[in-house]
């Protein structure tokens, strides 16, 4: 991830869930806000009942991939958290990039082309 950095503060993603803009797919709901300084702050959230510490840490590397690729077309200085909803342990990771692109567009969160 060139241009992003990890978002850690409980304060921060509950900033974010309270104030931030959203937008939900089957498998991820994104969350963002406008945030100061030109890059972008990613925070993952993969909850317990999606299944032990392995499904979980999974399901974080396969989010964090899918976002890495797309990163460049992303617009820098945000504050952003993905959630992973219970079906997206099951989606194809083509599915789960083309989940976040959608979401993205959403928010408007990608540049132009």
């Amino acid at each position: 991830m060139r241009i992003t950095e990890p978002l850690k503060q409980n304060r921060e993603f509950k900033r974010l869930y309270a104030r931030g803009k959203s937008a939900a797919s089957p498998f991820l709901v994104v969350y963002c806000r406008r945030a100061r300084g030109e890059k972008n702050r990613l925070g993952i959230t993969v909850g317990v009942k999606l299944g032990n510490a392995v499904v979980r840490n999974r399901m974080r590397r396969r989010i964090r991939e899918a976002y890495r690729l797309s990163e460049g077309s992303f617009l820098p200085g945000y504050d952003i958290v993905i959630v992973a909803r219970f079906r997206a342990v099951g989606a194809r990771f083509e599915e789960l990039c083309s989940e976040i692109n959608s979401l993205f567009d959403r928010l408007g969160l990608r540049a132009k082309p």
